[in-house]
């Protein structure tokens, strides 16, 4: 029998997911399960694939009531994911909007356009906090003080490989506070999740 073909939405080495209707026709009309085998295609290459976890719909974050995403390049963002950003902000946007309707949001949080890493550490707010591996002493939730007058607080997370020593030094001579999620190793979009969600606990 033909294995059916998809396109994947991100993919990252070895691991590739699909999102949005991919997803939603995958787990919820052809009931995909854990397991199953398909074909997938990167644009470059085509690969088969095994679904190892099927999550709810993503951007969690929307649910939880971030305003706005600024995607940057990082030393160690993926080549092809930085090539690939500023094709995904329209599909970013689209998941950004389906999540904000079924969590009941007014209007969707903002998806800006991808940035250099220059531009996210020039950021302004009352609160900048830059989340780091390195950072083995002060929790998150340690730096998190009384909600800022002006209600914002920026978190910057770092791609899968981390920050580079040069980037850390960038981001704390411009006044960034660095903080840890603990001893746990995260992926970058279970660090945005963890990290929100601890930022809306403490402060509400």
């Amino acid at each position: 029998m033909t294995r059916r073909r998809w396109i994947a939405d991100e993919f990252n080495g070895n691991r590739a997911a699909l999102i949005g209707s991919h997803a939603d026709h995958l787990s919820g009309v052809l009931r995909a399960r854990i397991g199953q085998e398909f074909d997938l295609s990167t644009g470059e290459v085509v690969r088969r694939g095994r679904i190892v976890a099927i999550h709810d719909r993503r951007e969690k974050c929307t649910e939880l009531g971030v305003t706005r995403i600024i995607p940057f390049i990082a030393r160690r963002t993926g080549a092809h994911l930085a090539a690939a950003a500023q094709k995904r902000v329209e599909r970013w946007q689209r998941i950004a909007c389906q999540a904000s309707e079924q969590s009941r949001r007014a209007t969707p949080p903002e998806i800006a356009e991808p940035v250099k890493l220059k531009e996210a550490v020039a950021l302004n707010a009352a609160t900048r906090i830059l989340l780091a591996e390195a950072e083995d002493r002060v929790l998150l939730k340690d730096v998190l003080g009384p909600a800022p007058a002006d209600g914002e607080i920026i978190l910057a997370i770092g791609p899968e490989g981390g920050w580079t020593e040069s980037e850390l030094e960038l981001f704390t001579n411009a006044g960034w506070i660095t903080a840890s999620l603990g001893g746990n190793i995260l992926r970058a979009e279970t660090a945005m999740i963890a990290a929100t969600a601890i930022v809306v606990s403490e402060l509400q």
